[in-house]
């Protein structure tokens, strides 16, 4: 499989990730990381995740020294990560936050907005922006919306905008018509410091899925 490597030195790589690929090593040895270590033929070390129908921009570690940095950098809230999604309808209010208490249920692989604090839930916070008006194949009306995660939850974007009656296009886990194609999600931009040199590293890349996606829902 052809990846497509956005920048390359001795300590990260950052790479899009197509969809439907495991960002992690897998015991098939298939997954998106033991596909970059086949490339590198050194060590390959994953700091943060996209689920498997999510494509994008991912840095990896190409040292444990840089592995921990950028580990300790993403607990810290440090990796500026944007997305695109097309979701069901139009966001109201169209630009504004989503702050939620979510508990992930290992078991279902679901994770749920709830109302209190208790062991296992963790805050979730986003900022978004509604970018466009769309229309699906099928004639629905739906939105193209920018999302700034300031907390990496799991299934975080897809559940806080399913619970308010907005969710993805093809997300069949919440509640859309969903199958084994990309879900209507994208890492659009990621910001952070070099592990090693300190320097902002910005990395973008065009979301060339999207009219198939919406041809195909």
């Amino acid at each position: 499989m052809d990846i497509s490597v956005l920048f390359e030195d001795a300590h990260i790589l950052v790479v899009v990730k197509p969809p439907m690929l495991v960002c992690e090593s897998t015991a098939k040895k298939d997954g998106l990381a033991d596909l970059l270590l086949e490339r590198t033929g050194g060590y390959i070390g994953t700091v943060h995740r996209l689920d498997r129908g999510v494509g994008g921009v991912m840095v990896y570690a190409k040292t444990p020294a840089a592995a921990a940095k950028l580990s300790a950098a993403v607990a810290a809230r440090e990796l500026k990560k944007e997305y695109l999604t097309v979701v069901r309808g139009t966001p109201d209010p169209e630009v504004g936050e989503m702050r939620d208490l979510l508990f992930h249920d290992r078991r279902q692989n679901k994770t749920f907005v709830v109302e209190r604090q208790r062991a296992g839930v963790k805050e979730a916070f986003l900022e978004y922006d509604t970018v466009d008006r769309l229309t699906s194949a099928r004639g629905e009306e739906c939105s193209l919306v920018h999302v700034l995660l300031h907390t990496g939850r799991t299934h975080q974007i897809r559940v806080q905008f399913a619970s308010r009656g907005h969710t993805l296009l093809g997300d069949g886990k919440y509640g859309a018509r969903g199958d084994n194609r990309p879900i209507a999600l994208f890492a659009k931009r990621l910001t952070f410091l070099h592990p090693v040199t300190r320097k902002k590293m910005e990395f973008e890349a065009e979301w060339d899925a999207l009219g198939e996606i919406l041809m195909q829902r």
